[in-house]
């Protein structure tokens, strides 16, 4: 008896595990299915077709087929900022508001969970130049054709949610602002090569990173995300950040790093600034 009850002990908190992420995942799938329509389920099998018996490939955050950094000999630096999922107004005005008063471009990565939570905030900065809106996933999941993950973070389970993850928010984003976006970062910045080749397929470059300002982790000191940035400054460099957590100290650290970063002679653009588009586009 002393034995079974210590087996039931490590198997019951597995099983509710096992329970909740298939509860989670039902949740996904119920959601992404009110955006179907039968021209893009047409469209979803047409992408499909066109990898028969994928395999993964690589995992990880640098991976074939990805913006891994952009080259550019006038020392140039490309912020990237994501809002991931949160509440309604989970968004860090301070952050955006000193951006623009520095004029300092960025490429802004949103969900569509974000968007629909910060509707009026995201037509906003969708119509500021100084800004690109880039696509963070319609659900915020990390993209990956077999399920694999990282941290935790809830992920799509083969290429059909790929598709749905990258290509019904590009959609989402088109409608609300006239511009689909040309680059995609999964949640995370995991992704496996197929999943970037897809992103291809749909029009669209995966980005990830090659400046971690480490803003992920909450309540990071200001001086350590500075640290980051600043010491890990190279011509070219994309720097990934957030502006969906007002209470973090992005902000602080930027006022800290911009400075110093002009003083070494960098200048701010976005991703589609012409340098970094034409370098891979040839």
């Amino acid at each position: 008896m002393k034995i079974l009850f210590v087996l039931l002990s490590i198997i019951t908190p597995l099983l509710v595990v096992a329970q909740n992420k298939t509860d989670a995942h039902k949740a996904f799938v119920n959601k992404v299915q009110t955006y179907y329509t039968p021209e893009y389920l047409n469209f979803r099998n047409k992408i499909i077709n066109e990898f028969p018996n994928a395999k993964p490939g690589r995992f990880g955050v640098i991976i074939n087929d990805v913006f891994e950094d952009v080259a550019d000999n006038n020392k140039v630096i490309a912020f990237t900022f994501d809002a991931c999922i949160g509440k309604k107004n989970d968004y860090n005005a301070p952050l955006i508001n000193f951006l623009i008063q520095q004029r300092i471009p960025a490429t802004l990565f949103v969900s569509g969970l974000w968007i629909d939570d910060n509707m009026e905030v995201f037509r906003k900065l969708s119509q500021d130049t100084l800004f690109e809106i880039g696509n963070h996933g319609l659900l915020h999941r990390l993209c990956s054709i077999d399920g694999e993950t990282k941290y935790g973070v809830a992920a799509t389970q083969n290429i059909s949610e790929v598709i749905d993850e990258m290509e019904l928010n590009a959609r989402k984003i088109a409608a609300l602002t006239g511009k689909r976006p040309q680059f995609f970062r999964s949640a995370t910045a995991y992704t496996d090569e197929t999943c970037a080749k897809i992103a291809n397929q749909l029009g669209m470059k995966v980005i990830n990173f090659d400046i971690l300002s480490g803003d992920a982790i909450p309540f990071t000191p200001p001086e350590v995300i500075k640290d980051n940035i600043v010491n890990n400054a190279k011509p070219g460099a994309i720097v990934i950040m957030h502006f969906n957590h007002p209470q973090w100290f992005e902000l602080e650290a930027l006022k800290m790093a911009i400075p110093e970063l002009k003083a070494k002679g960098y200048r701010f653009v976005k991703l589609t600034h012409e340098k970094l588009v034409s370098q891979h586009t040839k």
